[in-house]
């Protein structure tokens, strides 16, 4: 029968008695005369039948006539055949009222019952035996017994009490199935250990079965996702069907496969939606956590907002890692799986604690944006690092990676051991264009210098505008603005914001007219968010449609710059390089003001990225770029347009091998490597082993190791303990790669902690602000004297005592303000730190970023740049202190530091602006329409905030609702499961045992 495909079905019908006949098997014996048994049909018909066997339903008759699932009544026929037999032999005893039979006569007569049960199952041979003793015994009792009445006499073989109300005899297969339901219904005396082995069994069947129903639920029709995905996709994005390539990548073999993938498109084609497809798959379908790495924390701020609606209807947590956002360890859910959205640095901390706390096994999927970035500088070897754990550690984990095309692709693949799709779809189509004079060219590879003349520029400029103007920016502006939309990537911020100048003071008064209303709600809004302080350059262009997008803009400024863009009110924005690495806004027109960026010429990566962002899928059918060149640049640029791309190499190596002294720490502190040779082994998969030969060719990859862990040991980092040799961190080295402080600064910020210590100033911020002021930026410090000392005089007295303690004395800014020489300098490197302080103290106090640039004669985009880098050193620091027992005041501290630095508003903003994507003006506009907390926030109708909040659109509204509800999900469910936590019995629970008494002995 095992051979079989047994095909059942549930049937739920009344409780009734069902007759024999219809339901004899191939075992069921067939009556005939003496007993016998006619032979049965031959199994091979039985088997082949494929009529489905009809289960009874819970409420009906489970022996009724026969008493087993399959059919088979052999047992129960046997039973009554035996019983009688027994009964004419009994009848035939009293009938005749012989004497007594012997001992050996009634062994004789209890025989044939015997022999036909003989093959019993175990589980009725108890059963068994009490049925013959019973029938001895009432055989003993009809022998000695008087004549009764008719009717009267006990039937042999029947036991006491074997009767049914209404005196209706019970026969032997009645008494079984009494004595089977009685079994099955009493509760079974179980020790606790039995109990908890059973619990446990009990669990692994359930966990079984609901990675089986995963498994089933990957059937679904929209590339086995379940309908409703499909609903959403069109619902929240507008998107009714995949691209043909995006369908041919979902349905690679190795996707499904879950192997390891690279997939690299052109900007613009679409790679996004495809890794949201197969996280949707992994969060849904296998039940698993996933991690997407973005480059930008505005990046991850969009994807978060983008996804929040599709976990609220899919059920799925959505965390924010970015900044100082995070938890560490994540919360670990039963119920929910958790996407985590998280910056190159914050990924990386995050598997570092997933590592640490033996579940990276939970984490299903790990998808990196811009894979190329494995070639920028130290951030690339962040990404290198995480992904090598990953593959190190975790069989489990599929990773996948959208990327630029690249020249040595397979390097890539090599490392990540992954399956490489390649495409060069645009959905709108690119063509690219050089100006050079007033003359276009097309580029074309195949021809002369991979140019092709197009037309000339028909634009009649003055002389002065001539003189403006010279590369002819308004002429190709002009041409596509206001009815589409234009960018020109500029060489530097300045340069961005004469261009727009230069471009408005020639624009025509049409331009005034369009949009006209928009545009001054606009200006309000920049006005109103920067506290009455506006950009005089804003004010000037945006009337014309026109506006600058760089890092010197304050987030609130960038934010509806941006909003403003993609609505159409802005139709021309002039930008630095940044733009095209961060938020997707497309054009029409992308004009390159110079081939350089800053004064580096340009690479074609960075080429490729700025000229991708031309043509908007849905709007435009076309897309043109046109780089502005100088004829001393037209070699150059020739070969620009027409190379290759470059390769991608490690970056660990760079910087003297900081980033390989990092790596070694951490593996060293998770236990991952505790010898020269595992470190080795480690090492192995990383891409700079893959690169070894042209990164590595003065020295083997084991030299490195060594040499790396004999600086760690100077450092007093890492240490030798145990007759093995075993390396082992030290404190300091584990705080170090916890808190994820560069190596470089963490005995330093150890010194000035502890130092610290000695004399904290808790009367005011400024002594701890100053200890979490990023080392990073003191490079970028020079101070105006004036401005200092001046700032240094409105310190308290115990302020300018703190001052000085750490090393900045007010005669020594007095003496620099007063452009005295200083006999004995002191450490400029805490005079500058010192000057940041001051800034972000101010900031503190009064939260108006505009005010304290103006203050301090610093670029307001400098001074949101340092918050955020301090915030996020603060919440590195609060981890650094945690692993540091000496330093255990700071943890308080710091905690609610790092909360005043990540908003720098005031403290009844904070709720609010913790949603992602609200911002200071608009946290102050939801406060004053009564939307105070997170729980009003989360439950607001959109349509009624879009007519309650000023310029607020209705795909902004829906957006920031479903965030705020996503982020109050997310506080509840980590609640719940923390009371979970405490109310599950533990595991490891001593057994509990009463302790005799003395009295029992």
């Amino acid at each position: 029968m095992s051979s079989v495909r047994l095909h059942v079905k549930i049937k739920r019908v009344c409780a009734r008695k069902r007759p024999r006949d219809a339901l004899k098997a191939h075992l069921t014996p067939v009556r005939g005369g003496g007993g016998g048994s006619a032979p049965c049909a031959p199994c091979s018909s039985i088997m082949a039948e494929s009529a489905a066997v009809e289960f009874c339903s819970d409420s009906e008759d489970l022996f009724g006539d026969y008493d087993s699932i399959l059919e088979d009544s052999s047992i129960l026929a046997r039973l009554d055949d035996a019983e009688q037999r027994e009964r004419l032999q009994s009848e035939q005893l009293q009938g005749f009222r012989t004497p007594p039979p012997s001992t050996d006569a009634m062994s004789c007569s209890a025989a044939p019952l015997s022999d036909e049960l003989e093959d019993l199952p175990p589980s009725q041979l108890q059963f068994q035996e009490q049925i013959q003793d019973q029938a001895k015994r009432s055989r003993l009792q009809v022998a000695k017994a008087t004549p009764t009445p008719p009717g009267g006499a006990a039937k042999i073989g029947e036991p006491e009490g074997a009767k049914r109300r209404g005196g209706v005899r019970r026969s032997i297969a009645e008494q079984l199935k009494e004595a089977m339901l009685g079994n099955a219904a009493a509760p079974a005396a179980a020790s606790r250990s039995e109990a908890l082995k059973e619990a446990v069994i009990s669990r692994e069947i359930s966990e079984a079965m609901e990675a089986i129903s995963a498994e089933a639920a990957d059937l679904g029709p929209f590339f086995g996702l379940p309908s409703k995905v499909k609903e959403l996709m069109l619902r929240l994005r507008g998107i009714q069907r995949l691209y043909d390539w995006q369908e041919t990548c979902l349905n690679l073999d190795c996707v499904h496969q879950r192997k390891n993938l690279i997939y690299s498109l052109p900007t613009s084609g679409g790679k996004t939606l495809v890794a949201e497809i197969l996280i949707l798959r992994e969060l849904l379908c296998r039940r698993k956590d996933c991690l997407f790495i973005l480059p930008y924390i505005s990046l991850v701020q969009e994807k978060v907002r983008g996804l929040a609606n599709f976990g609220l209807e899919l059920d799925f947590m959505v965390e924010e890692y970015a900044g100082s956002k995070g938890r560490f360890p994540p919360v670990k859910r039963r119920s929910r799986r958790s996407l985590y959205v998280a910056t190159i640095e914050k990924a990386h901390s995050l598997v570092n604690s997933l590592i640490e706390g033996g579940r990276l096994e939970d984490l299903g999927l790990l998808v990196v944006d811009e894979l190329h970035m494995l070639g920028d500088g130290s951030r690339g070897a962040v990404i290198e690092m995480t992904l090598a754990k990953v593959l190190f550690m975790s069989k489990a984990t599929q990773i996948v990676g959208m990327s630029a095309t690249l020249g040595n692709i397979r390097d890539l693949q090599t490392f990540l051991g992954a399956e490489n799709y390649t495409n060069d779809f645009r959905p709108v189509q690119l063509k690219e264009y050089v100006k050079l004079n007033d003359t276009i060219y097309e580029v074309d590879p195949k021809g002369e210098n991979g140019f092709r003349f197009s037309r000339t520029l028909n634009f009649k400029y003055s002389s002065s505008m001539q003189k403006m103007d010279p590369d002819h920016v308004i002429a190709l502006v002009t041409e596509v603005i206001p009815l589409h939309s234009c960018l020109v990537f500029c060489p530097t911020k300045k340069n961005c914001e004469n261009v727009a100048g230069m471009i408005c003071k020639y624009l025509k008064e049409q331009f005034l007219q369009h949009r006209e209303e928009e545009k001054a709600a606009l200006l309000r809004e920049l006005k109103d968010s920067g506290n009455g302080s506006m950009c005089p350059v804003l004010r000037r262009t945006v009337p014309y449609g026109v506006a600058y997008h760089h890092s010197g803009l304050t987030s609130e400024e960038r934010k509806l710059i941006e909003e403003a863009y993609s609505g159409g009110v802005l139709c021309l924005l002039t930008c630095t390089s940044t733009l095209a690495a961060g938020i997707n806004l497309p054009a029409r027109r992308v004009i390159l003001r110079s081939p350089y960026v800053g004064v580096d010429f340009l690479k074609r990566s960075q080429y490729k990225q700025m000229v991708g962002r031309a043509g908007r899928a849905g709007i435009d059918t076309i897309g043109e770029s046109v780089l502005i060149l100088q004829e001393k640049d037209r070699k150059l640029v020739g070969e620009l347009v027409c190379a290759p791309m470059e390769n991608c190499y490690s970056n660990l190596m760079q910087d003297e091998g900081r980033a390989v002294l990092s790596l070694i720490l951490s593996l060293i502190g998770l236990n991952v490597a505790s010898s020269l040779q595992q470190l080795d082994a480690f090492l192995r998969r990383t891409l700079l082993f893959v690169q070894q030969q042209q990164l590595c060719a003065d020295r083997s990859l084991q030299e490195v190791v060594r040499q790396s862990v004999h600086i760690l040991k100077e450092k007093e980092l890492i240490a030798v303990t145990g007759t093995d040799s075993a390396l082992q961190v030290t404190r300091l080295g584990r705080a170090a790669y916890k808190g994820s402080v560069d190596l470089a600064y963490c005995d330093v910020l150890y010194r000035d902690l502890s130092k610290g210590l000695e004399g904290l100033l808790l009367n005011s911020y400024l002594h701890l602000v100053y200890l979490v002021t990023p080392y990073e930026l003191v490079p970028q410090c020079n101070p105006d004297w004036m401005v200092y000392f001046r700032q240094f005089s409105l310190l308290s007295a115990s302020e300018q005592k703190m001052s000085a303690a750490v090393g900045v004395p007010e005669s020594f800014v007095a003496r620099k303000a007063a452009g005295q020489t200083v006999k004995k300098n002191p450490d400029l490197v805490a005079v500058k730190r010192m000057y940041l302080a001051l800034v972000l103290f101010s900031l503190l106090k009064e939260t108006n970023v505009w005010s304290v640039a103006e203050r301090f004669q610093l670029s307001r985009g400098f001074v949101q740049t340092l918050l955020s880098s301090a915030s996020a050193f603060c919440s590195c620091v609060l981890h650094f202190t945690e692993e540091l027992e000496e330093l255990w005041p700071f943890k308080a501290l710091l905690t609610e530091l790092t909360r005043r630095l990540s908003y720098c508003v005031t403290a009844e903003l904070i709720p609010l602006m913790e949603v992602a994507g609200v911002l200071e003006f608009r946290a102050k506009q939801l406060y004053a329409a009564g939307y105070k907390t997170l729980s009003h926030l989360a439950n607001a109708d959109p349509a009624v905030l879009c007519r309650t909040i000023q310029n607020l659109y209705k795909k902004q509204a829906l957006l920031m609702v479903a965030s705020a509800k996503m982020l109050l999900n997310e506080k509840a469910a980590a609640l719940q499961e923390e009371v979970d936590d405490l109310l599950t019995l533990p595991a490891d629970l001593p057994p509990q045992r009463l302790q005799p008494k003395a009295a029992d002995f």
